[in-house]
């Protein structure tokens, strides 16, 4: 009987505990609340409102490149769920250099933009449809938006955050066999791969993939607003060089194995697998090797000043495919 008193004089709050957890998902914590999935989606949808609103620069993936069936042809990344899609027009690709200077631009920006397939990407949403849950964006506005933040002082007289000499942070977002793309704080600059590591390379891809977040060295910024910026870096400067210290595992008149990593005018370009990059002007061979063949060679000279070996292809170990 007490107990029974017990429970029926309980406070109400108590007594109706226990139905109230039956209405939702009774979850392990009895005071909290699992969300459903439209309540997850309209969270997320809310925080892209928020950023449309402030600006705020959002990071995702580049995704794919899609030709629409308006004609448009965008860049396509995802946030939080939600499908973004970036006007090529919008992409802002530096188009410098890259060797299609009287092709159509937007068959150019096309060309680059799937090179960058896989590469993060900075945006600004400019607009979105709350009830298609549709968003444009452009990665011109983030990048313009972040050159102004780290390459111009907020107040005259103050250093800005990038200034040549500094060593920071870029993002790998496409890799050729010659050339590296980084973007370097809302700039994109193409660096060659001699300028990317000391080791001589076939390809730069042996070495960097999209998605790498890599050191180099600012070495001359151009450009007195935030449209006509241009920024020189290299990465060799920003990392050790080893090749010093493995020239002295070289000797006059040793055998090594090596790989041809280019062929110009005659001259062959040697990275030995003692980790020495070597030049050979002749071969004693009968058969001329090529690109990535596997070659032994002899050390004829020491060359300290190019931090080189010097010397002679002397026989074909395997004929690249």
């Amino acid at each position: 009987m007490e107990e029974t008193k017990k429970v029926s004089g309980a406070p109400a709050a108590e007594r109706e505990a226990p139905r109230a957890a039956l209405d939702g998902v009774l979850t392990i914590d009895v005071d909290s609340r699992v969300e459903s999935m439209e309540e997850q989606e309209d969270a997320r949808w809310h925080a892209l409102l928020n950023a449309h609103r402030t600006r705020k620069i959002l990071t995702g993936e580049l995704g794919g490149v899609e030709k629409l069936e308006s004609g448009w042809v965008v860049a396509v990344t995802y946030f939080n769920g939600f499908r973004i899609i970036i006007p090529m027009n919008e992409m802002m690709i530096n188009l410098s250099g890259d060797g299609r200077e009287n092709a159509d631009t937007l068959n150019r920006q096309t060309r680059i933009a799937n090179n960058m397939l896989g590469c993060e990407i900075d945006f600004i949403i400019k607009d979105l449809d709350t009830k298609t849950k549709s968003v444009v964006a452009s990665r011109k506005d983030a990048m313009l938006k972040k050159r102004q933040m780290f390459y111009f002082a907020e107040e005259d007289g103050t250093q800005p955050m990038l200034y040549p000499g500094r060593v920071v942070q870029a993002r790998v977002i496409a890799v050729a066999a010659k050339a590296v793309r980084l973007e370097v704080f809302g700039v994109e600059v193409s660096v060659r791969a001699r300028d990317m590591a000391w080791e001589w390379m076939v390809d730069a891809a042996e070495k960097f993939q999209i998605g790498d977040l890599v050191l180099v060295t600012v070495n001359e910024i151009h450009g007195k607003s935030v449209d006509e910026l241009t920024v020189s870096v290299d990465a060799k400067s920003a990392t050790a060089n080893i090749n010093k210290d493995n020239l002295k595992k070289c000797h006059r008149q040793g055998k090594y194995v090596g790989t041809i990593t280019d062929v110009y005018k005659g001259t062959y370009f040697i990275r030995l697998d003692i980790g020495v990059n070597a030049v050979a002007h002749s071969c004693n061979m009968a058969s001329l090797p090529s690109k990535r063949d596997k070659i032994g060679f002899v050390v004829t000279r020491i060359n300290d000043n190019y931090e080189v070996a010097e010397g002679i292809i002397t026989r074909l170990i395997k004929r690249n495919p």
